[in-house]
């Protein structure tokens, strides 16, 4: 992996058998760009290698959660380790660019979702976008009370974010919802969707989830492993994967009509649409 000597994630050991992994760009609102994904994969790598840690808690500095991807990231492929096999990233037009998306959208994703160990998302703010796949891809989700889900992006001409879960976590018809509206969701609304476990106040979100976590980490880990794996399977047995890998195809279809028809990965008129939509919620 290229070395900038730049992080925008730390690493924490909040309490026995517990791993805090932090997002650490709050003047961006935690937006990712490659560097943030690649560190943030290392530190589950970290976590996972760890005999003494038995849960890994993600969570994020300043307000929000994630606002999404750092659509101003101009890094490039050739300065990190690919941890996938999709690494054609060099190849001309569309091609280049869904090798790109496999990897470190699609692929860390669910790469991060079938860790062996129980991962809890300590969400607060706003979480927008490429910010749901970091909080989807974990086991639990406990929420501050102000926290808020949205994803505006096809406003850019694309289906939604590329780890494509949304009819699982919030159910067909309101996924259909929040797509075609760009709204967003209310921490009370999402946790009686079932997308998130429990809401909290903004004060106790990081002493409720440690206590959440330490309670987790009481149990022995291969009864752990054998649980997550075992709910993981069934949900895989319904088509999980299948339909992800559907609408990372259709993601791939709606980039490479904007090259066509915009000369963009993406409909140049969304990201104008998304920030006075933005603007207007505040």
């Amino acid at each position: 992996m290229g070395d900038t000597g730049q992080t925008f994630i730390r690493y924490e050991t909040p309490a026995d058998g517990v791993a805090r992994i932090v997002l650490a760009r709050p003047e961006a609102r935690n937006a990712q760009d490659k560097r943030m994904l690649y560190d943030l994969n290392d530190a589950f790598d970290r976590a996972c290698g760890d005999p003494a840690v038995k849960v890994v808690v993600l969570a994020a500095d300043g307000p929000h959660f994630s606002s999404g991807h750092d659509l101003r990231d101009r890094s490039r492929m050739e300065e990190f380790e690919p941890v996938g096999t999709w690494r054609d990233f060099g190849a001309p037009g569309p091609e280049g660019y869904m090798a790109i998306e496999h990897e470190i959208y699609l692929g860390l994703c669910w790469r991060w979702r079938n860790l062996p160990k129980p991962t809890i998302a300590q969400v607060q703010g706003k979480t927008i976008a490429g910010g749901l796949m970091l909080m989807w891809v974990c086991d639990l989700v406990v929420a501050s009370a102000d926290a808020t889900f949205s994803d505006p992006v096809v406003a850019f001409g694309v289906n939604g974010v590329e780890y494509f879960a949304h009819p699982w976590e919030m159910g067909v018809r309101k996924a259909k919802e929040i797509l075609f509206t760009g709204e967003s969701l209310s921490a009370d609304e999402a946790r009686q969707l079932g997308m998130v476990n429990r809401v909290v106040p903004r004060a106790e979100l990081e002493s409720r989830t440690l206590a959440l976590a330490c309670r987790i980490a009481a149990r022995p880990s291969m009864g752990l492993k054998l649980a997550k794996q075992s709910v993981n399977q069934a949900q895989d047995a319904q088509g999980l994967w299948t339909a992800l890998q559907a609408a990372m195809s259709l993601q791939q279809l709606g980039h490479a009509n904007s090259w066509v028809v915009h000369g963009s990965v993406v409909d140049p008129a969304g990201a104008e649409v998304i920030r006075r939509e933005a603007k207007a919620q505040e």
